[in-house]
């Protein structure tokens, strides 16, 4: 029978051993205590296994409140264990409550972190994964290999009404921009009900796209409760979009999946929520086992924060997230990687030199919008700051040879430094 094995890194006041028994106990067949009909054979079956164990540093302070240290001594490491398929089938509510689900309550530990998760082959066969990834990103905004999709997000992120954001919209399109997304406030406002805001943003991309041949993509935020969820799909693609945004962490697995598995829109996933699930370093779940749950749904485009971002993450934790999505496995389709937060053209060549890939959805929002000449001056200088950037120029060069990229130097540079 096929098994699921996943990663986590534990603390734990006790011997690492007993710990990790633990783990598989409760999140398989055992509890606290020896029942009727836990048989040998159950057991051999159905209970998960600790497949290897890796110790590392010792700790005199417990990460977070869990039993007390006999000794005084916290104990960490990696541990493997792994799960029969057949304990929940092909079913990701299940799979999550088991991967996670009570193990952050056990008492024996003081840490734990899911790190990552390996799929089967069966799961590869069960679920389709992105009907548009990269490939299919760069076909419907007509971006070529060789550079990012370059994006931005309506600011301010509520108020504005639906003729506002279409005017900021046919600005941008004018200028060249590949991608445009509500931001993840923005649902359905008294000022701005959701089927206005398509009806105004939609004519005109198609006015442009009829023009110029470039349909640019705009992500409606459709995040709601299933029904109204669904409804607000039909609508963009009855509209002519060809993208709706999600914010995953509200919507779920589930309702994730059942907008993905419609298969006819572009599906950006936005993370928000991700701090609550991520930052502290023994709590909570690793990216690269995080987008491969959502790959498993069939998330096409999924946010990685940025180099030098606004938030707390770290430029390696970037790279890092970067690398997991365009990573073949699972299901040899990659996810595009949302680069954003805070991010600008100054950004553009650290991320180059870092990552090695325009394989990137680039979103600048105050980055553009907030430009000293406007936002269309923002979309030629994020263009020109990532022509530099795969052309070998650094920023001082790209700055002196590119007078809008100059501009924004001007604006945000001083801004990128404060944040240094």
């Amino acid at each position: 029978m096929e098994r699921i094995v996943a990663r986590y890194y534990i603390e734990t006041p006790y011997a690492v051993e007993k710990a990790a028994t633990a783990l598989a106990g409760e999140q398989s067949s055992g509890t606290f205590v020896m029942v009727p009909g836990e048989t040998e054979e159950l057991k051999n079956r159905f209970a998960a296994r600790v497949e290897h164990i890796e110790p590392l540093e010792t700790v005199s302070e417990p990460a977070i409140p869990g039993a007390t240290s006999p000794d005084g001594v916290y104990r960490r490491a990696t541990v493997d264990v792994s799960w029969s398929v057949e304990n929940f089938g092909h079913n990701l509510p299940t799979l999550i409550s088991t991967l996670q689900g009570n193990l952050y309550e056990i008492t024996q530990f003081t840490g734990l972190k899911l790190m990552d998760i390996h799929f089967p082959e069966s799961y590869v066969n069960n679920y389709r994964g992105p009907r548009f990834g990269i490939n299919g990103s760069r076909s419907l905004t007509h971006v070529a290999p060789g550079r990012p999709l370059l994006g931005t997000i309506i600011k301010p992120s509520v108020g504005l009404t639906p003729a506002q954001t279409a005017e900021i919209v046919d600005t941008l399109a004018q200028a060249g921009i590949d991608f445009v997304k509500d931001d993840e406030l923005m649902a359905s406002t008294a000022n701005s009900p959701f089927e206005d805001r398509v009806d105004a943003v939609m004519r005109v991309i198609n006015r442009h796209a009829d023009r110029t041949g470039k349909k640019v993509m705009y992500a409606f935020n459709i995040s709601d409760e299933l029904e109204p969820m669904l409804r607000k799909y039909d609508y963009v693609l009855q509209s002519g979009g060809t993208c709706a945004m999600i914010s995953l962490n509200s919507i779920g697995l589930a309702g994730a999946k059942r907008i993905c598995d419609l298969s006819e829109l572009a599906i950006h996933g936005h993370r928000n929520g991700w701090g609550m699930l991520n930052r502290h370093p023994l709590l909570g779940i690793e990216f690269p086992a995080y987008q491969k749950l959502w790959r498993l749904a069939g998330v096409d485009q999924l946010h990685v924060n940025g180099i030098q971002n606004k938030f707390w993450e770290s430029d390696d934790s970037v790279v890092r997230s970067i690398a997991s999505c365009l990573d073949a496995a699972p299901l040899d389709k990659p996810v595009l990687p949302v680069v954003s937060s805070g991010q600008w053209g100054g950004q553009a060549f650290e991320t180059y030199r870092r990552t090695q890939t325009t394989d990137l959805l680039y979103m600048a929002g105050g980055g553009i919008m907030a430009h000293p000449g406007g936002p269309a001056a923002g979309v030629t200088a994020l263009q020109q700051a990532w022509e530099g950037a795969v052309g070998g120029l650094t920023m001082e060069e790209a700055a002196r040879q590119y007078p809008e990229f100059g501009g924004s130097v001007e604006k945000f540079g001083k801004l990128q430094i404060h944040r240094a």
